[in-house]
């Protein structure tokens, strides 16, 4: 303040006048601070170009094959939520732990194509190919009940979107399941189901192996309210191009009895197909194939 007058200055302006009329201490506190800052700078600098070069020298696929290795690990890390004192196969994995209210509010519009949709359409679809094997069989059988096939809807068109966005490897879009996606659903995707990396530079965001297991239980556990906690893990496994042993094993971490039968009708082979079944009680849970102790060759 100068004669009633306030001089405002910026902190390069302030900086140089402490320069030049300020205090010693008030000298020394800026050569600690700058110093500090160009420390920060540098380190800064440093930690992104280890990180650049690493990215650099294995590559995008050497990375990836990095994270599957060490995502190889418990399965049941990745589960929805397990209600084990349920009183009913509803309540052990709660349909609210996989759609929160406000996710399957936003689903009734782009679900509303599916709950209207003709035969005529669903064959050309199927031509097509536009759903998953397992959503264009479930299309076949919706509801006449106005209210429960506009709910079946909305979980067939959520679970077609999640086995999409499972096929991914690198998400390289923002909205990576195109515009027509709701945003809570969109970043529900992107925040619960994938990865972050740093790669050439910027943050990415990938499916690894354990977002992968993560993508098929929630998968199997919405399969699970849409076809009366009964489902052909068969069909599931070859819509998510998965092996029949990972499937399983993560079928039996959801404590699902898992038993044979023949591909249903319109199913494009008549192997025998896996069926997951959730009933209570609940089976005791096991270690998967994959944790066990292999027995050592002499």
């Amino acid at each position: 303040v100068h004669r009633g007058f306030q001089v405002c200055l910026c902190p390069v302006q302030m900086d140089l006048c402490i320069e030049a009329f300020g205090t010693s201490k008030q000298k020394r506190a800026l050569s600690s601070r700058r110093m500090n800052a160009v420390g920060t700078d540098i380190v800064s600098t440093a930690v992104t170009k280890a990180a650049a070069n690493v990215i650099e020298a294995k590559g995008v696929t050497a990375l990836l094959q990095d994270v599957a290795q060490d995502d190889g690990q418990n399965i049941s890390a990745f589960l929805p939520p397990c209600h084990e004192d349920a009183d009913s196969p509803e309540r052990v994995y709660k349909f609210e732990d996989i759609l929160s209210p406000a996710e399957y509010e936003a689903l009734r519009v782009p679900a509303a194509a599916l709950a209207s949709i003709t035969t005529e359409e669903l064959a050309k679809r199927a031509e097509e190919r536009s759903h998953c094997s397992f959503v264009l069989e479930e299309l076949k059988f919706l509801p006449t009940d106005e209210k429960s096939r506009d709910h079946k809807a909305r979980c067939l068109w959520f679970l077609d979107t999640l086995i999409k966005f499972s096929r991914l490897k690198v998400i390289k879009k923002k909205h990576p399941m195109g515009p027509e996606c709701p945003h809570i659903i969109s970043r529900k995707l992107m925040k619960n189901f994938s990865s972050l990396t740093y790669n050439d530079g910027s943050i990415q965001n990938l499916i690894s192996a354990s977002m992968k297991a993560k993508i098929t239980a929630y998968a199997i556990a919405l399969a699970l309210h849409i076809n009366n906690f009964q489902t052909d893990l068969t069909v599931l496994q070859n819509d998510m191009k998965l092996p029949e042993s990972r499937i399983l094993d993560i079928a039996k971490a959801l404590r699902l009895r898992v038993s044979k039968a023949k591909g249903g009708p319109g199913l494009e082979d008549d192997q025998n197909h896996k069926l997951g079944t959730l009933s209570l009680p609940l089976p005791t849970q096991k270690a998967p194939e994959g944790q066990r102790k292999r027995r050592k060759m002499n």
